[in-house]
């Protein structure tokens, strides 16, 4: 079994092979950068290599340092490298996150995605295991079509869409079948267990099919 849990998934010969993960997000104020991290200890603690990276903010510097959190949360983060191309060509699994905008991703991490054709053409997105997250400020704000959103692209790469699903007890309790999802009541709610331990499933079941798909190629 997964260590730290008594209802993980048994990985049976593939547990200890490593395979690689790009979590790879975009977060105004925090809240996504919480789940992101989360999910990168998640992934490590069970062997895999890990590669955390933010995607470029777009917003002038004078709108985010004009809001506190939104400050706070970029000088936080500001050693944690810039997303590149080569991170989701290095990996086995992507794991991508995103606050909503309209019940869709953020400009930020769609502009990412918009940088991608180049090794899309070439064929090395495809045949990666990859999942979505989020976070909304209001508690039904389209946490369910932002993760879809980020699908419609995972499977335009040729991807391989591993959601958690209700696979494990905890689904239950956050209730969200399509990935891990926050609500911070509009920056009033910081990160909590249950969304933490919703990064820690999804991630691991990430690692799994990562690894089982890696031990069958």
């Amino acid at each position: 079994m997964i260590v730290g849990s008594d209802h993980r998934t048994p990985l049976g010969d593939v547990v200890n092979s490593q395979v690689k993960v790009a979590i790879v997000y975009y977060s105004a104020t925090g809240s996504v950068a919480a789940i992101a991290q989360e999910m990168a200890d998640a992934a490590e603690k069970l062997g895999a290599e890990v590669r955390l990276r933010k995607v470029a903010e777009l917003a002038p510097r004078a709108v985010v340092e004009a809001k506190p959190e939104w400050k706070a949360n970029a000088e936080a983060t500001a050693d944690i490298p810039e997303a590149t191309a080569d991170d989701l060509v290095w990996a086995d699994a992507v794991i991508m996150g995103s606050p909503t905008r309209f019940g869709n991703i953020a400009s930020q991490l769609k502009q990412f995605l918009d940088t991608l054709g180049g090794v899309w053409q070439q064929g090395l997105l495809a045949d990666k295991v990859y999942s979505g997250f989020t976070s909304t400020g209001t508690l039904h704000g389209g946490q369910e079509s932002t993760i879809l959103a980020l699908t419609h692209t995972f499977h335009h790469f040729g991807g391989i869409v591993v959601a958690p699903g209700y696979t494990h007890p905890h689904k239950f309790v956050d209730g969200n079948p399509y990935g891990t999802a926050h609500h911070d009541g509009g920056g009033t709610l910081a990160v909590d267990e249950t969304t933490r331990e919703s990064a820690r499933v999804q991630a691991e079941r990430v690692v799994k099919f990562a690894r089982a798909i890696s031990a069958a190629a």
